[in-house]
């Protein structure tokens, strides 16, 4: 079974937090002449998303569609409100994603994802939220010393196209629409693809996770990718709890000789870094290098591995994102991109504490057996929730 669709004449470019994406994500907005489509986890109305608003706002006032997601848990239910009264106001369509648990309290679905796509032909993926780098994601009154770490990818080509496809399929799933406008769609699928026929660049592919045809499907690149692993991995996540396969498949590549790098950020949620640390003694006894950033909130979620395979995405490497959540990833087979991106997670590492496995384990007795403790608590949880798929 094929794992990733690819497809070629792609061209990426990588933006490295809010810095390089909210001018890219504005100007596409502001140039864009038929239809947007934006989905987002947390939607925060300071002054950076003021201009998203605003951006949306001027673009349906010249006639375009924009249709926005907004999920219920991340981005609040007071919130998911106000902003659907605004945006309602402005000529603007508003879905909220699993208002009130409606597709079951047991499992907590949230559309974790972040995509916009602009006239189908330019479209953003990544980690990135609407809201300024310096607010913290959990406490919106809370402010960063230094702006949050954070990855987003510009995708132009033949792949917008599919980003495009699996944006409207959410947005069918979350609300009503004609046959005539299914109908359209379609043939403004067939009008773009036209235009892709001359493009050139990268090959890259786009995969989702939900919970119907594409529950394993982002775990499933991954494992691949680390199976075929020759030189060098280099993982970076916010949250690391990976159910068993993928930890496993680490500690094998490992085995072989490959040089396995892990960055984990530390210090948001004192549990979820507990249970992280739960794994850190067969990680450090396989060989794996493991490092903890702290200087600010890292929320990237980025592999590089053998400097040739690369994903940008918003999974996370740990239960809720590889078994829950609906999450969306770009894959990448190009040098140059891998290349860009190694050096950006490089520099993160320059800033980050590598872990000894010798000062590990002078832990005191009781802060190890917490992690043990945290673990526990947190995979009956994550098995509950997902009806057992954790293991």
């Amino acid at each position: 079974m094929r794992v990733v669709n690819y497809t070629y004449d792609n061209h990426l470019t990588l933006l490295q937090n809010g810095e390089d994406f909210f001018p890219a994500l504005l100007e596409a907005i502001e140039n864009a002449h038929s239809e947007i489509y934006l989905e987002t986890y947390i939607f925060y109305p300071d002054e950076v998303g003021r201009r998203v608003i605003d951006a949306l706002k001027k673009a349906a006032a010249r006639n375009v569609q924009v249709h926005v997601i907004l999920d219920w848990l991340g981005t609040g239910r007071k919130l998911c409100h106000l902003l659907n009264r605004e945006f309602v106001a402005a000529g603007i369509e508003c879905h909220i994603f699993n208002r009130w648990f409606r597709r079951g309290f047991v499992r907590l679905h949230r559309d974790h994802r972040k995509i916009c796509v602009v006239d189908h032909l330019i479209a953003f993926v990544g980690g990135i939220n609407i809201l300024n780098d310096y607010r913290y994601d959990y406490n919106k009154k809370t402010l960063l010393t230094y702006p949050r770490q954070d990855f987003a990818v510009r995708v132009e080509g033949p792949l917008a196209m599919r980003i495009y496809q699996e944006a409207i399929r959410l947005w069918e799933q979350t609300g009503k629409q004609t046959l005539w406008e299914r109908f359209d769609r379609y043939r403004a699928i067939i009008r773009t693809r036209e235009r892709f026929k001359r493009a050139k660049t990268a090959i890259a592919g786009f995969i989702v996770r939900d919970n119907f045809r594409n529950r394993r499907t982002i775990q499933r690149a991954y494992l691949r990718a680390m199976g075929q692993a020759r030189k060098r991995i280099i993982l970076a996540t916010p949250y690391f709890a990976p159910g068993r396969r993928f930890r496993n498949a680490l500690a094998s590549a490992a085995s072989r000789g490959v040089e396995v790098i892990l960055l984990i950020g530390s210090g948001e949620f004192w549990v979820q870094d507990s249970v992280a640390q739960s794994f850190y003694p067969k990680l450090l006894k396989s060989g794996i290098k493991v490092f903890e950033y702290n200087k600010t909130q890292f929320h990237g979620k980025v592999a590089v591995i053998d400097d040739m395979w690369a994903t940008v995405g918003s999974s996370n490497c740990d239960g809720l994102s590889l078994f829950l959540n609906h999450e969306a990833n770009v894959v990448v087979r190009d040098a140059d991109f891998a290349k860009i991106l190694r050096r950006d997670i490089e520099a993160a590492l320059s800033e980050a504490t590598e872990i000894c496995p010798e000062s590990f384990a002078n832990r005191p007795w009781y802060r190890r057996f917490w992690y043990g403790t945290a673990f526990l608590i947190y995979r009956f949880i994550m098995r509950t929730i997902t009806w057992g798929d954790y293991t």
